[in-house]
Order: structure tokens, then C-alpha cells, then sequence
């Protein structure tokens, strides 16, 4: 292409040049102050006016860009051919148009090249050779040429006046290609390294756009110029609504941060809820090395954290549990001591009545704590689970039918969503287990009746159950603790249910979580890995 537009600008020059030197021509003829005969008036006219029409018959051409090459030679074959006839037309060894083989070399040597120029020059000084030396001898007498102007010069003069012209070709020539050499090599780095800035540019407007972070840039000030999709999607906000927006109307939290750059966390309340983000903040300047503006880095780290979370929990869960299991191991012996003694006291003759019910009293908790111990070893020591495949929807129903029978379930509407496909590998007796674990813990938060509704979600990985309900919710120091034995909201509760099947679901190699949606309630989630 910038070969092609040499050649435009060219022939658009040669165009003026023609029109300006007819103009001139037409000019001194009417102020009749011409120097040539009327024939060569009219042939330079007729010349000039040939020349206008070859270059715009050339533009024309030049639409088809199979032909470039072709009009370029072309172009230079003119030219020698216009400057010789032009000489001819004005005087030969008088003209003082010689000079136009020197714009006819560096014309070759812009368009072809070094080469080309040389055969040009070399072409040039044979034109203009073989004019002096026809003039000199008298064959160029029947056009016009006058065979005395030359011999008036002298062979001497005319030597000198071939040779250095043929120096000044050869000059230009070398000269001018050159320059081109040197230029096209320049526009070929410039093309290349305006390709690479073009590759560069989209290849970074690619990386922004797609990122998992959030991307910002601000200027010195803290005003938002760039802000990628995904600072899109946990604000809420559009690049064109944040353009030029203070940082800091944005994200608060950020605020001084954009002048002593460096990493925080802070929390955020996005579209989707909470979430914890890591930003990390860097100047960057411009090729001067002025500071230009800051680059803003948010990383969502709420999963990472949450993962951190639950690691700790069931490290300090896994320390207590072995330590409790041997604790009630050593509890158990002496309980079961106690117990039959009770017994074998309450069984004996002659004991009065109020310690018959005083023994009875001590038998019966003591059985209760018996129950206890043995919940709290099923929390300890799970047992491992027996797998086997089951269809989902179905181990679900029966459950339901089961609680539905509980007075305590009376005033609560069950609600089975499961697809009838979905099919599951678990232990049954354990599914069962946590399923109730957790429709019990949706009764006690609605003592005035509600709704619970069991779902499930399926991908390629895993497979979650979940259990929602409209009761009162929970509060956040609940969530906290809600999977620790022991903890429990409930008067009479003994905190295990929910840790038991916690520790089931861990069993089967999958979690156990809870929420409070905003629209209220409580949910619990139960991931179980796909086989």
C-alpha cells in the first residue's frame, strides 16, 4: 500500500506539473514572446496535453490492484520518453529541460528502487548522449534541430556537457536509491511495529475484558477511566454510568488508599451479597516516567476465605472430637456401673417408696446420658458409609411420609421438588439421618408452622440438596458456630444433630453449609460428589 500511494502522489504531481507547464506555454504565446517556431508551440502543447491524459488514464488504471507493478514501469518508460521528446521539442543541446532526467531517476529509484534507478540513469545519460551527438552530426536537421548550435559548442564542450550529466545520473541514481532503500526499510519497521502496538493493544483489551479480577485504572486524582466486565457485574454499575466517577464513590473502603498504594481486604456488598476483596493498587507512568494514574486490582477472595474458615472449623473440630470420644469412652464404664447399681438398689427388699423413685430417677438419666454419650460417639466415630445407588426423589418421599407423622411437623407444609432422574450414591441410613437432622432444626425455628421445600441441583461434578425454609433465620454469630457440637440455640437441645451430619457429609466426601437468603429463612446445602 505505500508503494501504491508513492505512485498516486506521483502521477497527482506530474498532472500539476503538466497543467502549469502548458499553462506557461499558452501564456508566452499570447504575449507572443516565444522563442520557437509555431510547430514547436504546438507540439509541447500537444505534448503537455498527451501527458495529462496518460496520467489520469493512469489513476484510473491504478483502481485495479493487480496492475500496480505493471503502470509503475510504466510510468518511468513515459517519463524518459516525455523528457527526450520534450528536448527534442525545445532545442536539444539548448533546451534548458536536461535537467527533468534527474526527476525521471528519482522518480525510478522512490517507485522500483536502487536498481532500477542505476538503469534508469543509465538509460538517461544514453538519451541524452545519443540527442547531442545526432544534433552534432545533422541527422535530427529535418525536425527542427539546428546542426550549427552544436558545432559552435565544440566536440570538447559537448564531451564535458554528456560526461558530467552522465555523472549527475549516476549521482541521483545512487543517491536517490539510497534514500529509498533506507525509506522503505523505515516504513517497513514502522508498519511492523504498528502491527505489533495494534496486536498489543487488543491483546490487552482482551486480557482486561476477560479477566476473573476486577481491573481499574484511575488518574492521578482517583477518577475511574478503565472498568473491565467483571468490576461491572459485582458493582452493578456500567463503564459509561462509572467513567470518570471518583474511585471512592465506588468503593468507599478505597478511600487514601490510591495515594499510599499497596494491598488491603476489605468487604464489599455486591449485587450477589457480601463478599471479601482483595485490592492491590500500582502507579503506573508514561514514557516521560510522570505518574499517569493507578491500576486497581480487586480479587474476589470470599471463597478463599470461607474455605479457610472451614478448614480451621473442622481442624478444631476433629481435635475436640477425638478428645471427646475418649473422654465419653472413659465416662461410659463408670455410667454403666452407676446405672446397674441403681437398678440392683431398686430391686432389693424392703426400700421405701420415695427412695425406690429417687433410685428410679437416677436409673432414667442415667440411661439418658447413656443416649447422649452414644449420639456424641456417633459424632466422633462415624461409622463408615455403605454406598449403594438409590434414586433420589424417592429416598426423599419416604423420609417426608415419615416426618409427616410427627405431631411436631402438624402445622408445617412439606414441599419435594427433586426431579425423578436424579439418582444418587450414598448411604441411605446416613442420608436419611441428616435429612432429618435438618428438617428438625426448620421446625424448631418456625414454632408457628411454615413451609420447607427440599430441592436439588445437578452438574457435571457434584450434586446439591437443599433444604429452605420461611422461619425466623439466623444471625451471623450462629452461622458461625452452627456445625460445633454442643452449641445450640435450643433450650433442650444437645447440639449434635447438625454436627452429625456435618461429619456425614464429610464422610461421603462432600460439605454441608448454611445461609440466610435475603428473602428470609434458613438453607442448607448438601454437596455430595458425583462417582
Amino acid at each position: 500500500m505505500g508503494s501504491e500511494r508513492r505512485l498516486r502522489l506521483f502521477i497527482y504531481a506530474r498532472i500539476i506539473v503538466s497543467f502549469l507547464f502548458l499553462a506557461s506555454t499558452l501564456l508566452l504565446k499570447l504575449q507572443d514572446t516565444f522563442i520557437h517556431s509555431e510547430s514547436y508551440q504546438s507540439g509541447v502543447t500537444r505534448l503537455m496535453a498527451i501527458s495529462c491524459l496518460f496520467s489520469i488514464a493512469s489513476l484510473m488504471a491504478l483502481k485495479k490492484q493487480k496492475v500496480t507493478q505493471f503502470i509503475t514501469y510504466l510510468q518511468v518508460i513515459w517519463d524518459l520518453l516525455f523528457v527526450t521528446v520534450l528536448l527534442l521539442f525545445t532545442g536539444g543541446i539548448s533546451s534548458p529541460y536536461s535537467f527533468l532526467y534527474l526527476l525521471s531517476i528519482m522518480t525510478a529509484g522512490m517507485l522500483l528502487g536502487r536498481r532500477q534507478a542505476l538503469y534508469t540513469s543509465s538509460l538517461c545519460g544514453i538519451l541524452y548522449g545519443a540527442i547531442i551527438d545526432f544534433q552534432y552530426f545533422g541527422y535530427l536537421s529535418p525536425i527542427g534541430l539546428s546542426q550549427e548550435v552544436a558545432q559552435q559548442a565544440g566536440a570538447l564542450r559537448l564531451f564535458y556537457t554528456i560526461s558530467l550529466n552522465f555523472i549527475a545520473f549516476g549521482l541521483t541514481a545512487f543517491i536517490t536509491g539510497l534514500l529509498a532503500e533506507r525509506a522503505r526499510l523505515s516504513e517497513e519497521a514502522l508498519q511492523r511495529s504498528t502491527i505489533d502496538y495494534s496486536e498489543l493493544a487488543q491483546l490487552n483489551s482482551a486480557i482486561v475484558a476477560h479477566s476473573e479480577n476486577a481491573l481499574l485504572t484511575t488518574t492521578v486524582a482517583g477518577r475511574i477511566r478503565v472498568f473491565n466486565p467483571y468490576a461491572e457485574s459485582i458493582t452493578g454499575l456500567a463503564q459509561s454510568y462509572a467513567y470518570d466517577k471518583p474511585i471512592t464513590e465506588v468503593f468507599p473502603q478505597l478511600s487514601g488508599l490510591l495515594h499510599q498504594p499497596g494491598a488491603m481486604e476489605f468487604e464489599f456488598h455486591s449485587t450477589d451479597g457480601a463478599m471479601t476483596l482483595a485490592c492491590h493498587v500500582a502507579p503506573f507512568t508514561d514514557s516521560m516516567g510522570l505518574l499517569t494514574g493507578y491500576i486497581v486490582n480487586l480479587r474476589d477472595m470470599t471463597a478463599i476465605r470461607r474455605m479457610e474458615a472451614a478448614l480451621k472449623k473442622a481442624d478444631r473440630l476433629a481435635a475436640l472430637g477425638e478428645l471427646s470420644a475418649r473422654m465419653a469412652h472413659e465416662i461410659r464404664n463408670p455410667l454403666a456401673a452407676l446405672c446397674g447399681s441403681a437398678q440392683m438398689l431398686s430391686s432389693a427388699k424392703g426400700i421405701q417408696k420415695h427412695d425406690t423413685q429417687l433410685l428410679t430417677i437416677v436409673t432414667r438419666e442415667a440411661e439418658r446420658l447413656d443416649a447422649l454419650i452414644s449420639e456424641f460417639l456417633l459424632y466422633a466415630r462415624p461409622a463408615a458409609p455403605q454406598l449403594r445407588q438409590i434414586s433420589l426423589q424417592a429416598h426423599i418421599e419416604e423420609t417426608l411420609l415419615l416426618l409427616a407423622q410427627d405431631p411436631e411437623f402438624s402445622d408445617v407444609s412439606l414441599h419435594n421438588l427433586v426431579a425423578d432422574s436424579v439418582l444418587v450414591t450414598v448411604d441411605p441410613d446416613q442420608l436419611r439421618q441428616v435429612i432429618i437432622n435438618l428438617m428438625q432444626n426448620s421446625v424448631d425455628a418456625m414454632p408457628e408452622g411454615g413451609n420447607i421445600w427440599v430441592e436439588c441441583h445437578v452438574n457435571p461434578v457434584s450434586i446439591a440438596i437443599c433444604i429452605t425454609d420461611n422461619g425466623s433465620g439466623m444471625t451471623p454469630d450462629t452461622m458461625r458456630h452452627l456445625f460445633e457440637p454442643f452449641w445450640s440455640t435450643k433450650t433442650a437441645g444437645t447440639g449434635l444433630g447438625l454436627a452429625i451430619s456435618y461429619r456425614i457429609a464429610e464422610a461421603h466426601g462432600g460439605t454441608l453449609t448454611a445461609e440466610s437468603p435475603p428473602g428470609g429463612g434458613s438453607r442448607f446445602t448438601l454437596t455430595l460428589p458425583v462417582p
